[in-house]
């Protein structure tokens, strides 16, 4: 039993939730750094721990130690030291889930320098946005699509002279990363003097998926990975020695919260699969084959799950499941616990943040809740003269600002002071979305600010009526938007996805307008129902409601 856990909290072992969230605490050094004091501490006490098992769809399958994994990192950082990289030059990573993205990553950290992931779903005009906004100093990348052209195309735009590095292939103007790691040393000296790395530096910026407005560029310091002790170890659950697997792009923010930081520190190693084409079945399967014992994915994962015949999958080495991203509807909860014989515990956070709020261990799942505050953050719900509301009232999600830096909250939005005072002011970081609070103190989210329909002095969330929406047996996906109406102010609009054998009708419009009726408070039925082969989303996979909103503004212009 060699988890670090011990080293960074003064406690690890609680005996409730209030215990938990009263006593738990963070320490570190100042000099605190993820390469160094996690990953090579791990190599030196306990070389053959497994840090992480990959897979992909071409019979390819690789376990790595700690002990490689501090090799890797140090022939990848001396790399990319050679090629001019240093403390805090941004470094853009499109890897998809390319075991090779957690040698750079814990490379980077080492040098300092600051790693910019990215899906690998990106278009030109994504990269000309995020080399030039963060000022991109090398870009290492998969071969997928048109990406390799693009960034081509956008380095030739922009005028910029940098190093590309491509994984496991032959192009003109791009090094091979895995040809080009083997010359070099396994061997890397933790930096001193001016290239030291201190614990409250920057060294990882997440574009945000951009909802609406550009996409921001949100900064965390090297305590984040600490801050997601909470997320691992009391959400997740994660076992000494156990595997954990979290659904995650490693483009999007999730893949930090699950697939790196907290979990390594607790203990367990991590699953990867790197599938050519999402497959809801092929991933279970994967799951199950390498013995996964916790796992975490976004509702739609679970959503495709209990459709589909998983009721004779031995489910034995899972004990725990979570999910976050957006709110899980209560028929699919329920589905699959009786499929599984596991309780999905949700939990929630932003790309500025830790998890936030979750289902901890302690409790129990409630239908509509997104769980009880970490002990991480002061929370409360506030109206709009920023006074508290009463339980059961809605109000924002905002985290009081305590004295010192918190390892949960991002540093800032980089080249942009604006953006940032609108989110932290009067004391608090604002959330941006709405919640109340249960007799119990289980929190329930709402939705966003914008998102919020106002029809009729009725306050109506997204997220409940699509619940009820998604709960009808045509629907495949849904999306809630607020529409303009004369009378009521705004009215509830469902844009829906129909599963395969279902053709929008009239008839089929009545029937999921009185299924919702029956489903939930029947004022909250979408008066205008519209059919569509996709929703828009971002390319994290989150719903542009303000797409909607915009299409349907210009047809009434």
């Amino acid at each position: 039993m060699t988890s670090l856990i011990g080293d960074f909290v003064e406690r690890v072992d609680f005996n409730s939730y209030e215990d938990f969230f009263n006593n738990f605490k963070l320490k570190y050094e100042d000099d605190f750094n993820f390469g160094f004091d996690v990953v090579d501490r791990y190599a030196e006490i306990d070389p053959d721990k497994i840090a992480l098992i990959w897979t992909n769809d071409h019979d390819e399958h690789y376990t790595f130690t700690f002990k490689d994994m501090k090799e890797y990192s140090n022939r990848a950082a001396n790399l990319f030291k050679s090629l001019g990289i240093k403390k805090g030059d941004c470094v853009m990573l499109t890897l998809k889930n390319r075991y090779e993205w957690w040698f750079c990553m814990v490379a980077l950290h080492k040098i300092g320098a600051i790693a910019i992931p990215g899906t690998h779903m990106l278009k030109l005009h994504d990269i000309d946005f995020r080399l030039k906004e963060a000022n991109v100093k090398m870009v290492v990348s998969i071969e997928e699509d048109s990406l390799l052209p693009d960034y081509e195309k956008a380095q030739e735009e922009l005028g910029l002279d940098i190093p590309k590095l491509v994984i496991k292939t032959e192009r003109e103007g791009w090094i091979n990363f895995n040809e080009a790691i083997k010359k070099e040393s396994p061997e890397f000296e933790r930096p001193t003097g001016e290239e030291k790395t201190y614990a409250e530096e920057i060294f990882l910026i997440y574009f945000t998926s951009g909802t609406s407005g550009l996409p921001k560029m949100v900064s965390h310091k090297h305590t984040y990975a600490l801050g997601h002790i909470p997320t691992a170890k009391y959400w997740h659950n994660v076992v000494e020695d156990g595997i954990h697997h979290s659904a995650a792009d490693t483009g999007w923010g999730k893949a930090v919260w699950g697939n790196i930081y907290g979990q390594w520190i607790s203990g367990t190693g991590i699953f990867i699969y790197d599938y050519d084409r999402f497959n809801g079945i092929k991933l279970l399967e994967k799951v199950i084959e390498n013995k996964v014992n916790t796992f975490c994915a976004p509702p739609t994962v679970y959503r495709f799950l209990i459709k589909e015949n998983i009721a004779g999958y031995d489910f034995s080495n899972m004990t725990y499941v979570t999910t976050a991203g957006e709110p899980l509807p209560p028929e699919v909860s329920n589905r699959f616990y009786d499929i599984s014989g596991l309780r999905i515990k949700e939990g929630f956070g932003q790309t500025e943040t830790v998890l936030s709020i979750g289902t901890f261990i302690w409790l129990d799942a409630k239908v509509g809740s997104i769980g009880k505050p970490s002990p991480l953050f002061d929370l409360q719900l506030l109206d709009e003269n920023h006074e508290k509301v009463e339980i059961g009232d809605e109000g924002e999600l905002c985290f009081k600002l305590e004295d010192g830096p918190n390892p949960g909250l991002f540093k800032d939005y980089v080249n942009d002071e604006v953006k940032y005072k609108q989110q932290i002011h009067d004391g608090y970081y604002h959330c941006g979305d709405t919640a109340w609070k249960d007799e119990d103190g289980y929190i329930h989210f709402v939705g966003r600010n914008d998102d919020i329909i106002k029809s009729s002095g009725y306050r109506i969330g997204p997220y409940e009526v699509e619940s009820a929406v998604l709960s009808h047996e045509a629907v495949a996906n849904c999306a809630i938007t607020a529409y303009p109406d004369e009378v009521r102010g705004q009215i509830v609009k469902a844009t829906i996805v129909l599963q395969q054998g279902f053709e929008p009708s009239e008839a089929l419009t009545k029937d999921i307008q009185n299924h919702v009726k029956n489903v939930t408070a029947p004022y909250k039925y979408p008066r205008m129902v519209e059919y569509t082969d996709e929703l828009p989303e971002t390319i994290s996979g989150k719903t542009r409601r303000v797409e909607i909103r915009e299409n349907d503004a210009k047809k009434l212009n």
